[in-house]
């Protein structure tokens, strides 16, 4: 290759230092490099311009591990600093040092840029697959586990929204940058990412929605159970009140009652009961209310 590639995959290799000296590159520059978590941006040093991306890999627990993959873009040379945790977008890096098709250092900037855009993609699906089995838990089996589900992925979404939202400036800010270092004819190619990041944002912001949408359903469900149990309570209370009313006159030790005297008293009393119980049934069954 015509242009100088230098990977480095581990920040804290005096190999940045080295190249830190030989490039002239701004010392917040390299302590960006080394101190992790930054934003996604683009910035322009003397001679050269640095822009940070952010590598994102999905989690087993369903939460997000996000990276940062920092380059340097120079006249004659490009040097990427990638953390090694980040499995997508090193494998993409050796892709693209074993094919040595590139003479151009802005367009080794675009294909790992498109790279790491690419990987936004099967995350992505795992989180519409995650949503559908969360909308089935929360319609047929509402449980906490299903409501835990629903704000753990509402929260890596809002991460990955905060990436895309940067990722996407980043892109606008490259293709508007007036510089010898990005030629008019990668423009179109700068766009094209621009445009593939707005839409996993679109594709963020439906997936967000969908998760209100479960949450609604997940609510419903919950006031359609409690519901449903409060009828059944309410319908054995209503069923067994005549009883608790007949027993309660035949227990007061007064005179009077049909067949308090009686030898049959008890027998007497249970017929009434079950009368006015089955009357009680049959009522409730006309309106309707079983």
């Amino acid at each position: 290759m015509s242009v100088s590639w230098h990977d480095i995959r581990d920040p804290n290799s005096p190999e940045l230092d080295r190249l830190a000296a030989r490039y002239h590159l701004h010392p917040l520059h390299i302590e960006d490099c080394r101190h992790r978590n930054q934003r996604a941006k683009v910035e322009e040093g003397a001679g050269y311009i640095f822009v940070v991306l952010k590598p994102v890999d999905a989690q087993s627990d369903g939460g997000l591990r996000i990276g940062d993959l920092d380059v340097f873009l120079g006249p004659d040379y490009v040097i990427t600093v990638c953390e090694s945790a980040c499995a997508a977008v090193t494998a993409r890096l050796d892709q693209l040092r074993s094919a040595n098709t590139v003479d151009r250092g802005d367009q080794l900037l675009y294909r790992v840029f498109d790279s790491l855009v690419d990987s936004y993609l099967p995350i992505l699906d795992e989180y519409n697959e995650e949503i559908d089995q969360i909308e089935d838990l929360a319609l047929d089996r509402p449980t906490p586990d299903a409501l835990q589900r629903i704000f753990s992925t509402k929260r890596a979404l809002i991460e990955l929204r905060r990436v895309l939202t940067n990722t996407r400036d980043v892109a606008g800010h490259l293709q508007r940058t007036e510089t010898d270092l990005i030629q008019r004819d990668l423009w179109p190619f700068l766009r094209d990412i621009y445009d593939h990041v707005t839409r996993n944002l679109d594709l963020v912001e439906m997936q967000r929605d969908l998760l209100t949408g479960a949450m609604d359903i997940y609510l419903s469900s919950i006031a359609n159970r409690t519901n449903q149990v409060m009828k059944v309570l309410t319908v054995l209370s209503t069923i067994a009140l005549p009883s608790i009313v007949i027993s309660g006159f035949y227990g007061m030790n007064t005179k009077g009652l049909p067949g308090v005297d009686s030898p049959y008293g008890a027998w007497i009393a249970v017929g009434l009961m079950g009368v006015t119980t089955v009357l009680l049934l049959w009522i409730l069954k006309r309106f309707e209310w079983l």
